[in-house]
């Protein structure tokens, strides 16, 4: 059986998308999808997902480290938000949660939110996003 090594970053990341999609209490069909179609397109299988959701590790400390990585990641936690076409208090918070975990300004952090709610919402793609912060 082939052993696959998935960081622990890539981990975190799930089990971020994991937890942004449970806290509205509505852990709908489409998130869930999305969760399994995060993993497959980073190459892990719905089995080590599985494994991963089952037996979480501690992910406070693992952090994205460049910006790049914290664009996708909250990129892809806005989308989990956006799935369902609500974005509720908690998700709002949750996202306002990871932002600042992710070392950005204090004082920038509901704009920041605000601005990958909307690109989400716009359909924009993280590269373009990416794009706009280059500029």
């Amino acid at each position: 059986m082939e052993t696959i090594q998935i960081s622990e970053k890539l981990k975190a990341h799930f089990l971020r998308l994991y937890q942004i999609a449970i806290c509205d209490d509505d852990f709908s069909t489409q998130e869930l999808k999305m969760l399994y179609k995060s993993a497959e397109e980073r190459g892990v299988s719905p089995k080590h997902l599985d494994e991963i959701l089952l037996n979480p590790i501690h992910s406070k400390s693992l952090i994205p480290e460049t910006l790049e990585k914290k664009v996708e990641s909250l990129y892809d936690l806005t989308t989990m938000v956006w799935m369902d076409g609500v974005v509720t208090e908690n998700e709002y918070t949750m996202l306002e949660k990871y932002v600042t975990m992710f070392g950005f300004v204090e004082e920038n952090i509901k704009d920041i939110v605000d601005y990958f709610i909307e690109s989400v919402k716009q359909g924009k793609m993280k590269t373009d996003i990416l794009n706009d912060l280059k500029n």
